[in-house]
């Protein structure tokens, strides 16, 4: 098996010029650099990844946790990582903890425990604080929603606003009766964008009525349930705000028989092709995973440089026909 020595003595350099060749940095000469890469070529040299974990006490991998790899959104954001990570010449290991808060801590323990590069992570736990001992041992970046108990970079989209757009979008349309589908109010981005309904309700003095803010709607049963129990107020709503993407997708089969307009948080696949094509508000999850990336490879390249903690992505509104349906 080639080693970096072979290469070293066949390109008359340093294992150290070496290793700073493979990994890419730049205070390397350009004909240096050229006679290693062509010697790597050559001999056929693989870097032993083993060896590197050894030295560094770091695996070449960098960790990535979800909600859930069936939702395009997280899909996307892992796929992002991923792309990164292997411009570093890294890879990645992904897992999903689903709804269950509960075990997030062990999953997420058990993965740390492989001595990776990097976390990137969306909790569905209310406290992360037990990733405080980790975190001066690897760099952490929270990524959709922010860290709860603990000090760590993260990467979200401004949810507050982007659901006020929304409603606000639809007031424009004349409905004055708005409801609000979310999921769980103890997720960060579920109670900032019921924030966001309540607040332009509150500005435009129009009322929340009882029944109005539906949560737990986690499927397509739920969902067709949610429409039920709307259609049967005695002042049923004309439009809905829909928290996510996945409870968006769930109410797209009940949406023909419906009385209601519909704004989404969050674009998904063929979104625009369905009958009606569906309004949203648009998000961007590789751009997301990307940021969050690139923090993981900053912190490990410049461990003692500040960096900023929190940053807000701004959305924007794509507009369809689902919120022009009459009510």
């Amino acid at each position: 098996m080639t080693t970096m020595r072979d290469v070293a003595a066949r390109a008359r350099v340093s294992a150290k010029t070496v290793s700073r060749v493979f990994n890419g940095e730049v205070h390397v000469l350009p004909e240096t650099r050229a006679r290693v890469e062509a010697a790597m070529r050559e001999l056929d040299y693989v870097p032993n990844s083993v060896a590197t974990t050894f030295r560094n006490g770091r695996a070449p991998v960098i960790g990535v946790v979800v909600p859930d790899l069936l939702d395009p959104f997280f899909a996307a954001v892992a796929e992002s990582v991923n792309r990164v990570a292997m411009e570093n010449r890294m890879s990645t290991v992904v897992t999903s903890v689903g709804d269950q808060a509960e075990h997030e801590r062990d999953v997420v323990e058990r993965l740390l425990g492989n001595s990776l590069s990097g976390l990137v992570i969306t909790p569905v736990a209310t406290d992360n604080s037990y990733l405080t001992r980790w975190r001066h041992r690897l760099p952490i970046v929270f990524v959709d929603r922010g860290p709860s108990g603990v000090s760590a970079d993260s990467f979200i989209e401004d949810d507050e606003g982007g659901t006020r757009t929304a409603v606000e979008h639809l007031i424009e349309h004349g409905h004055d009766r708005i409801a609000f589908l979310g999921d769980e109010a103890a997720i960060p981005t579920s109670r900032n964008r019921l924030i966001g309904y309540r607040g332009v309700l509150t500005e435009h003095g129009l009322p929340e009525p009882e029944g109005y803010v539906v949560l737990g709607v986690v499927d397509q049963d739920g969902a067709a349930s949610a429409l039920a129990g709307l259609d049967a107020l005695d002042e049923p709503p004309t439009a809905i705000v829909s928290s996510n993407a996945r409870i968006t997708m769930s109410l797209v089969p009940s949406l023909r028989d419906q009385r209601f307009a519909v704004v989404g948080f969050g674009d998904f696949p063929m979104a625009d092709m369905v009958t009606p094509a569906i309004t949203v508000i648009d998000q961007d999850p590789a751009l997301l995973g990307e940021h969050a990336a690139r923090r993981v490879f900053d912190r490990l390249a410049h461990p003692r440089r500040r960096f900023r903690r929190r940053t807000v992505l701004p959305v924007g509104l794509i507009e369809r026909d689902s919120c022009r349906r009459p009510g």
